[in-house]
């Protein structure tokens, strides 16, 4: 780590020829990540941090990738990252605008006969990567980790065994259960299952509308549904293959680029993790939702141990603004949009 992403060199602590290669400071955090979980789960030290024993001096206990010593190199090295140029930061948020606009994007794309594409053809018409069917899908995967605060892996490997259409007794609203087979934060079960309603005053931010349309589709290529709902993407639309092949990572990432790129967004400073940040900044300005509410809803540690990580979901300067900063003393300034529930444009909300 020291000898990839740092700017001295570890042997003459001289600082490197400009030729030499550099990691960037994300690098190095998934460096110590990897080496942290290499001691804490094969060599079973745990997540304690790297301390002399006390009873036993001169035998350390812990995991070593936690010391104190490590911890004030990344410190150290994230100061001198950003005193270089570096520019530190996380993938931009996904935002309601946004997804309105792939939404309406998916639904205006025509439908049409399945079958390859030629390669001038694809050159010519560049929106030609997919096809309805896939960008549905697509849309579907985009607004399952939003909405569910899902980590892009988690939603990868989502079946339709977990997913259950059923109505509500008490109120006789049709509703979707979603029962999740993996999460980063409960590896071993105890998944609180998700209950997702229609919310017909914004389609394009209705999960439930958009699990029953790809539902349907999915129905008229296979009779019997079975495997992962987000199948491997070969070819466009009328490749897609649904066989028990789960989409991967590249893929994800490779089609939502293209996907941007089609309502010309600039696709580089979103991630995939954009859709968990996102999705925690809409129910927390949109909907209202309140901080515990939020952790509980996306699974985070439920001891609060780390309440920075939920700011730093919140607020990060590579979002896009809400609103202009010349408005915010402003009395009189713009009204947003109107609320659906009791039809208020203040900002008191």
């Amino acid at each position: 780590m020291e000898s990839r992403c740092d700017e001295n060199d570890i042997w003459t602590g001289k600082a490197k020829d400009p030729s030499v290669p550099r990691a960037t400071y994300g690098t190095a955090q998934k460096m110590r990540a990897a080496i942290s979980h290499k001691f804490g789960r094969d060599y079973q030290l745990g997540t304690q941090p790297w301390l002399e024993h006390p009873a036993k001096p001169g035998i350390f206990i812990g995991n070593p990738s936690l010391s104190v010593t490590i911890s004030q190199y990344m410190v150290s090295l994230r100061r001198r990252k950003i005193r270089a140029g570096e520019a530190v930061m996380s993938a931009r948020a996904m935002d309601e605008p946004t997804m309105k606009r792939l939404w309406e994007f998916a639904w205006s794309t025509d439908r049409k006969e399945f079958g390859p594409i030629s390669r001038k053809r694809k050159a010519e018409n560049p929106s030609e990567w997919a096809g309805f069917l896939l960008r549905e899908m697509l849309y579907l995967l985009y607004l399952l980790s939003m909405l569910c605060l899902l980590r892009y892996d988690e939603a990868l490997r989502i079946t339709w065994a977990d997913v259950t259409f059923q109505v509500s007794y008490q109120s006789a609203q049709f509703r979707v259960k979603l029962e999740l087979p993996f999460r980063k934060t409960h590896q071993y079960g105890g998944i609180a299952p998700f209950y997702i309603y229609a919310d017909p005053d914004r389609p394009w931010m209705c999960l439930l509308r958009a699990f029953a349309i790809w539902w349907l589709l999915a129905h008229e290529r296979h009779r019997e549904l079975n495997g992962f709902i987000f199948r491997k993407k070969i070819g466009s639309s009328r490749e897609l293959k649904l066989i028990c092949y789960t989409q991967t990572s590249d893929s994800f990432l490779e089609c939502f680029r293209n996907n941007l790129l089609d309502i010309n967004v600039d696709p580089r400073p979103y991630g995939t993790h954009s859709f968990r940040r996102g999705g925690c900044q809409f129910l927390h300005t949109v909907r209202g939702w309140s901080f515990r509410k939020i952790c509980d809803w996306g699974g985070w540690a439920e001891n609060f141990d780390n309440p920075g990580t939920i700011f730093k979901y919140l607020l990060s300067w590579n979002d896009n603004p809400a609103e202009a900063r010349e408005h915010y003393m402003n009395p009189n300034r713009p009204g947003c949009d109107p609320c659906y529930s009791c039809g208020r444009t203040c900002h008191c909300g």
